[in-house]
Parts: structure tokens; sequence; C-alpha cells
């Protein structure tokens, strides 16, 4: 009877480290996938246009996460002419390749218009 609570014991134990790892593992290999995402789309020129007080470019920062830091953004408020000379009517906008592509993007669209992939 002994030996039966040991087991189980030694069971809960490794299924709980087996739990908590594949969680934190699978954290940081999203994490790293959106930063080589972010990154890619930098390279390839694509910008977001926006204004910290709109709430879908909120949104779509939120998408990025902290990789967010690595995406080409233009905060038009403090950037006026420049976003005029964009075009940018409304935000957030995102011009990739010359096309401007107004409202949040899903990452599943990025990746189509730029190839990259995350």
């Amino acid at each position: 009877m002994e030996i039966i609570k040991k087991v189980s014991l030694i069971l809960g134990i490794v299924i709980v480290i087996g739990v908590a790892y594949s969680s934190i593992s699978g954290y940081f290999v999203k994490t790293n996938n959106l930063d080589d995402f972010a990154k890619c789309l930098k390279s390839k020129g694509a910008t977001m246009y926006g204004a910290e007080w709109c709430p879908h470019c909120q949104e779509q920062k939120k998408m990025f996460g902290g990789s967010f830091k690595y995406v080409n953004y233009v905060e038009c408020p403090e950037n006026q002419a420049l976003c005029e000379q964009m075009g940018v009517t409304g935000y957030p906008t995102w011009i990739i390749n010359g096309v401007s592509y107004p409202g949040a993007q899903s990452l599943e669209k990025l990746k189509e218009l730029t190839g990259c992939s995350g």
C-alpha cells in the first residue's frame, strides 16, 4: 500500500512538471515566432500607421504582444505630414509594397500580403 502511494505521488509530480513545461515552452515558442514574424514584416517594409488613442490600433498592437516593438510603426498625430503624404485617412492603416490596407489586419492576412511566416 505504501509503494502505491509513493508511485502515485511521483506520477502526480511528473504530470505537474510536464504540464508546466509544455505551457512555458509553448509561450516562448509563440513569442519567438512573433518576434521573427514582426522582424520579417519590418524587413519587407510593411508599416503600420496609427494613433495611440485609436482602439483598433491598440487591438492590432495586442496581436503582436511584446513583439510589436519590431514592427515599423508611425504615430500619425506626431507625423501628420508623412501620414498625409502616404495617403493615410484612417487608423490603423498598413502600407505594404506601396498598397494601403485600412483597418486592423489579422496576422494571417499580414502573412499572406508579405510572405512572412510566423
